[in-house]
């Protein structure tokens, strides 16, 4: 049976996590979905895993809209999510356009980086049948601005300003939160604060569920591994068995362990 938005939301009302991973092309697709794995992201990491860029800036809608299409392809099951590449949402307009060609591909919800900013776009997104979902805390295509990759909101202005811009983009519209690199404490509020599943990337093991990219996750990326990265492949004989035990550790939230975690 395939995965829905509805099915997300059933996962949370039971108090069940779900496992989400990223893919970007068919046969790895079809590889994670048949293991089990919940949603599969086409993430605009592939800028960094796949082209050997230091960031995820340089991705084009173009290169998106290929990765997605080649992902459907393959998929068998997964509910597709696909990340909106820098500055291809920065007007509404330009998101209704972009996210159209997203779904066209074969996603069925699009990822945006951003804070109350994005209300407008997320509500008309919404209304027209693209469902989102919001990613808050670290957000990768913010990285200049940041100064780095750093852990958001350890302070407590910026946990309640987190929290506040959690509910106000559920209110807009969003069907889903991402956190990525916050403390796990600020996570597990999030989570009871919101209706919409929330989704975490070191971001402790309280939230709905949790997602790792698929290089990381294999043990395969080169240079230092961030805090909130496991090697599953390290004890498996597969790369379906690594997928396979990622998924059961998900369900039986085993992982993330406190290694993995960041505190307040």
């Amino acid at each position: 049976m395939a995965v829905t938005i509805n099915t997300l939301r059933e996962f949370k009302e039971k108090g069940e996590a779900f496992s989400v991973l990223t893919s970007y092309d068919a046969t790895f697709a079809q590889v994670v979905s048949e293991a089990g794995v919940d949603v599969i992201l086409i993430g605009d990491s592939l800028g960094m895993v796949l082209q050997g860029n230091d960031s995820t800036l340089p991705v084009s809608l173009d290169e998106m809209v290929y990765h997605t299409a080649c992902v459907a392809r393959g998929n068998k099951g997964a509910l597709i999510m696909a990340d909106m590449p820098f500055m291809t949402y920065g007007t509404t307009e330009a998101a209704l356009e972009n996210a159209a060609e997203l779904m066209r591909a074969g996603a069925h919800m699009v990822k945006l980086e951003g804070t109350d900013w994005m209300k407008e776009t997320i509500s008309a997104l919404s209304e027209r049948g693209v469902p989102v979902c919001a990613h808050l805390g670290l957000t990768p295509q913010f990285v200049n601005k940041f100064g780095g990759y750093k852990v958001q909101g350890r302070d407590e202005r910026a946990a309640e300003m987190m929290i506040e811009h959690a509910c106000e983009l559920e209110n807009a519209g969003a069907d889903v939160i991402l956190l990525e690199c916050v403390p796990a404490p600020l996570a597990a509020r999030i989570t009871q604060a919101v209706k919409a599943p929330v989704i975490g990337i070191g971001a402790g093991a309280d939230t709905d569920g949790q997602v790792l990219v698929v290089h990381d996750m294999l043990g395969i990326t080169p240079g230092r591994k961030p805090r909130f990265v496991k090697d599953f492949l390290a004890e498996a004989d597969s790369v379906q068995g690594a997928v396979e035990a990622y998924v059961k550790a998900v369900k039986a939230r085993t992982f993330p362990a406190e290694e993995h975690t960041f505190k307040a």
